[in-house]
């Protein structure tokens, strides 16, 4: 119980940290530029049009709505993070899965892949029934979030939300965006472990002197790599979760009402923004290098 409350405490105090980054992303995400673009320079020293990046947008919320506006949604953050956290906590001890010998290039191939299998599966299991019971909080946080566009107050408090959204839209409309959530999460997670479990097991030998020090970094590698490939999941869940929900920010100009999540998906891909706020730092604006003079 001890273990579980400090990962609780460790969980609300990294969400808290790191609220005003995923506040900006989400901003940027939904296609809310306050700020014209700049110009700089690229590598090869070729003028380029730049928007505003994580710390220039900040200093812009903070303009307008003070230092207290970067925390902005981050009460029913807290609370899924926490949920996420027990519950996570609650399944791991309701189906225990035993400790299996490491994975090894000694073992064949169909014992090796057996093994992370299992793990991954449950694995999966707990991140799913997790994030079902997380996401309406999730939705309302980021509704909370991107009303800074409009400048509403529909959302002001998380009991408020709950009775809004159960009136306006039904139990349904607490797991908007789901679906692209959980599947980003499976897919993350197959192709992580089974990525890392190909190179630990094929790549690197257990000969080695530094195998074990290699193999503890590949997970975090692969995870940082398949991260991307499953952005896009993670984009369409989060303009699901505020799409035609009454508030700016979820209607035109900045998004049509989507009938589905494919919908949204379809739109991005087809406008090429399937990526639009994975990098918060050098955002090249997508304007032609010739609508501006070069020197």
């Amino acid at each position: 119980e001890g273990a579980e409350g400090l990962f609780v405490l460790l969980g609300a105090g990294l969400a808290a940290a790191s609220h005003p980054l995923l506040y900006v992303k989400l901003l940027v995400q939904v296609g809310h530029e306050p700020l014209p673009p700049t110009i700089g320079r690229n590598v090869l020293g070729r003028k380029v049009l730049y928007l505003p990046g994580f710390f220039t947008y900040a200093r812009h919320i903070v303009e307008v709505d003070g230092k207290r506006g970067l925390f902005r949604g981050l009460t029913p953050r807290l609370i899924s993070s926490t949920l996420s956290t027990i519950t996570r906590g609650s399944v791991k001890k309701a189906f225990p899965l035993e400790d299996m010998e490491h994975v090894s290039n000694k073992d064949d191939m169909k014992t090796s892949l057996r093994k992370v299998v299992r793990e991954t599966s449950h694995e999966m299991m707990m991140q799913c029934v997790s994030r079902v019971v997380s996401h309406p909080l999730h939705v309302i946080s980021m509704r909370c979030m991107v009303q800074f566009v409009g400048r509403e107050v529909k959302y002001s408090g998380v009991f408020s939300a709950i009775g809004r959204i159960f009136k306006e839209e039904g139990i349904l409309g607490f797991f908007v965006g789901l679906v692209p959530h959980i599947l980003g999460d499976v897919i993350f997670l197959w192709c992580c472990n089974l990525l890392a479990h190909f190179i630990n097991t094929y790549a690197v030998d257990d000969n080695f002197s530094q195998a074990s020090v290699i193999r503890s970094y590949t997970k975090f590698v692969m995870g940082i790599a398949v991260s991307m490939l499953t952005y896009p999941f993670l984009l369409v869940g989060d303009l699901m979760a505020v799409n035609n929900c009454g508030l700016r920010a979820g209607l035109p100009p900045y998004a049509p009402v989507f009938a589905s999540w494919i919908h949204c998906w379809r739109y991005l891909s087809a406008q090429g923004q399937l990526f639009r706020g994975s990098s918060l730092l050098f955002r090249r604006a997508p304007i032609p290098a010739a609508s501006f003079p070069i020197d």
